[in-house]
């Protein structure tokens, strides 16, 4: 599992960075997004890079993905989110830091999964027994 800080302008562009890493990077959402204080994940931020940010954000969230770090922040290379995604991985302090404050956050209440969270589509021609098609891209977070 990955730990993905997502820091932005406006709430718009951290929900439009999450539905592209779910479409386009092939990401799974494990946890409901969880809001972070915009300053603290910007120290964050400056601690991993090791300088001095262009801009500060005014807000940030952070969750966690099924993927391992490395394809991860594949992925998100592949993409170009509209706010700044950092892929955190568990060799910094950030990680241990931010999973703490991720344990007492609240949800980031504007975003909704755009996955469906069944198991997948009913074939219902099978001698009429309801019978479940697992799909694994379909699948995402338990509530």
């Amino acid at each position: 599992m990955a730990l993905i800080l997502v820091r932005g302008e406006n709430n718009s562009k951290l929900l439009s960075a999450i539905a592209d890493m779910e479409r386009h990077g092939n990401l799974n959402l494990t946890t409901k997004p969880k809001v972070v204080d915009a300053k603290f994940a910007d120290s964050l931020v400056e601690g991993i890079l090791n300088s001095k940010l262009k801009t500060t954000s005014n807000v940030a969230i952070a969750f966690f993905v099924k993927e391992d770090t490395t394809l991860s922040i594949m992925q998100v290379k592949k993409i170009h989110p509209p706010a700044h995604v950092v892929v955190v991985s568990d060799e910094y302090d950030a990680y241990s830091k931010l999973e703490y404050v991720l344990n007492n956050a609240e949800d980031f209440s504007a975003y909704h999964s755009t996955k469906a969270i069944n198991d997948g589509m009913i074939d219902y021609k099978i001698n009429k027994k309801e019978r479940h098609i697992r799909n694994d891209k379909l699948n995402s977070y338990t509530k």
